[in-house]
């Protein structure tokens, strides 16, 4: 999909400013191309990668400016690796740093302290002409998440905030993307963030006839009046963070919110009521976790005809308190996991106090091959509310079977380009 940060900090620059851009997940870097300046946007499970393409700029004395969650959670580490770091949002903060480019005085680090208001987001989407993106529209409606699930970098970078972007700007936006979008993904963290002021977006949805899909907490689905209004304005879908079926281990997450008004069974069956198909993304790792658990969670997936879903294992991220814990206990199995030679995609990076890591790995993918065997596929695939749509119903079995045949496809893939044959230059060097 089109990496809509990008295109944000492209609306941030001033016109005068010549900018290239580059998806390194589809093409190659011209590294020797000439130019004055770098920005990265950075990310936790790109860090390593984004630290190799830094040091070939570093080679060639190019300045490099990072930003994003993993450099606003760590920015002691991001400061080895880039002459200039940003923390925070960079609404704030952008013009400051290209002021001080030009004049030769770019800082160390740009801390921005005020949450933006987000009447400032323009997306420049002109830097993707050319580029053969999935027809999906990437569209900001508002930031952050008030919940304090305790494994979740979101609630760490925002301080457990959310801030909504003006109605008028979402719907100018949506209206210039719809001819040539497919369906809209809203990539808010919690699109229930603040479903007072969602409601009046979604009554001026309605008569635009768009799709979409989004991500949400699920206490939205006992709000019958929300979840009505979802579905007239054309949503046909949202991924749902259910985590674990055990009240013990949600009580452990600080998600025991989940099992609120009747628990799950009740917000699904409001869900199928107005035609809302659910992605479901499940956790395991906690100490309750034992082998049936994964048994009865890809049970429940099942039963409940998930359109699709996920189960993963707990990764602690730098800045959240879930990492806190883990290393005040003293059971990471790496510095930093991000950056280790040895950690492999799907490794768990700590220890459990249940099951060994090993097995959770192991019960992870036999969980997802549970789940996209053919036969589940068909019992799901045909259950009323995925194939009410026939779009959704048309799409449901070609995304089923991408995510059969990649279900341990990652299994043990290296973070970073493995490929690379460089030396991580850093900046202080």
């Amino acid at each position: 999909m089109e990496p809509l940060p990008a295109a944000a900090i492209a609306g941030l620059t001033p016109g005068d400013v010549e900018i290239r851009f580059y998806d390194d997940r589809m093409e190659k870097i011209p590294y020797d191309e000439p130019t004055d300046a770098v920005a990265i946007s950075l990310e936790t499970y790109t860090a390593k990668r984004v630290y190799q393409i830094a040091s070939e700029y570093r080679k060639r004395n190019i300045p490099v400016i990072v930003g994003g969650f993993h450099a606003s959670l760590v920015p002691e580490e991001a400061e080895r690796f880039a002459e200039s770091v940003i923390v925070g949002e960079a609404e704030t903060i952008w013009p400051t740093v290209m002021d001080d480019l030009r004049h030769g005085t770019l800082k160390k680090r740009y801390q921005g302290f005020e949450r933006p208001l987000l009447e400032q987001i323009r997306p420049d989407r002109s830097i993707f002409r050319g580029k053969r993106y999935l027809p999906i529209g990437l569209v900001e409606t508002g930031r952050g998440c008030r919940f304090p699930c305790e494994f979740c970098a979101i609630q760490a970078f925002f301080d457990r905030t959310h801030r909504t972007r003006p109605v008028d700007n979402i719907l100018a936006e949506l209206q210039s993307l719809k001819n040539s979008r497919k369906v809209f993904f809203f990539v808010d963290d919690n699109f229930a963030g603040n479903m007072k002021a969602a409601k009046p977006l979604l009554t001026a949805m309605a008569p635009m006839n768009i799709r979409w899909i989004t991500q949400m907490s699920i206490n939205a689905a006992h709000d019958e009046e929300f979840l009505e209004l979802l579905s007239r304005s054309g949503c046909k879908g949202v991924l749902i963070g259910f985590e674990s079926l055990d009240r013990e281990t949600l009580r452990a997450m600080k998600k025991n919110f989940n099992a609120m008004r009747g628990g799950y069974e009740v917000a699904l069956r409001n869900l199928r009521k107005y035609n809302i198909r659910v992605y479901g993304t499940f956790v395991f790792g906690y100490e309750n976790d034992t082998h049936a658990t994964f048994e009865n969670t890809v049970d429940f997936a099942i039963e409940q005809r998930l359109y699709i879903a996920a189960f993963n294992h707990l990764t602690p991220f730098p800045g959240t308190a879930l990492y806190k814990r883990l290393q005040d206990e003293g059971r990471l199995r790496y510095d930093a996991w991000w950056l280790d030679d040895g950690y492999r995609y799907n490794d768990v990076p700590f220890n459990p106090l249940g099951l060994q890591h090993e097995d959770i790995t192991r019960l992870c993918v036999e969980s997802r091959r549970k789940f996209y065997s053919w036969g589940s596929i068909l019992r799901r695939g045909f259950e009323k509310t995925n194939r009410s749509d026939p779009f959704m119903f048309r799409n449901f079995f070609p995304i089923n079977h991408m995510h059969r045949a990649d279900v341990s496809n990652r299994n043990g893939y290296p973070l970073g380009d493995e490929t690379w044959q460089g030396v991580l230059v850093e900046a202080s060097q």
